[in-house]
């Protein structure tokens, strides 16, 4: 499959449409020369209204994490975004509803097959290290972050960035000290 005829019928993705409390927007960015791929949950709320990947303060907090500013981030020759789940899933009691399973089924094997130049892959949270990192799903997402050198130096898992991790940022402080100094070492290797 062409990665453009793959773009177009991701565009016009609708296997979930009576889940998606907001309708289907199927947002990724990713191109055949993608060196590092970004794996989250799903679009949030804010991502869903602009159409935009994290285009809200977690990306606003990953960039940094990732050492990289917007226009860097949103190129799509270096950034391939391919979240488990590509719509707004909707809202639940203690944050955003896990991404719908069907879009992981439909899309995501075709999508990797297109990512070959790809150099480093950045597993943000729960749901991406079940995928990417299957072997850490009896661990917890601190302990898979905290052994990140056992992927280094092609996968590191993160913590989702969001503001409602602050309190374990805090508490994990490590995180910021540590991994991240080195996976910015890594990304600016990359792209330079």
């Amino acid at each position: 499959m062409q990665i453009i005829t793959l773009k177009n019928d991701i565009k016009r993705c609708t296997v979930c449409v009576k889940h998606l409390p907001l309708g289907p927007r199927p947002i990724a960015q990713f191109s055949a020369n993608s060196k590092i791929l970004l794996v989250g949950q799903a679009p949030g709320r804010r991502v869903h209204e602009t159409g935009i990947p994290f285009n809200d303060p977690s990306g606003d907090r990953l960039r940094l994490w990732l050492g990289v500013n917007r226009d860097v981030f949103y190129d799509d020759e270096i950034f391939a975004i391919v979240p488990m789940g590509f719509c707004f899933p909707g809202t639940g009691k203690s944050g955003d509803l896990p991404p719908r399973p069907e879009c992981a089924i439909t899309w995501r094997e075709k999508v990797l097959q297109q990512l070959n130049q790809l150099k480093l892959t950045v597993v943000i949270g729960r749901y991406a290290l079940d995928y990417h990192l299957p072997e850490t799903q009896k661990l917890t997402v601190t302990q898979a972050v905290a052994s990140w050198q056992d992927h280094w130096p092609d996968i590191i898992p993160l913590p989702h960035p969001s503001p409602r991790n602050n309190r374990w940022l805090k508490n994990n402080f490590w995180f910021e000290t540590e991994v991240v100094p080195e996976m910015q070492r890594r990304v600016k290797e990359i792209i330079t």
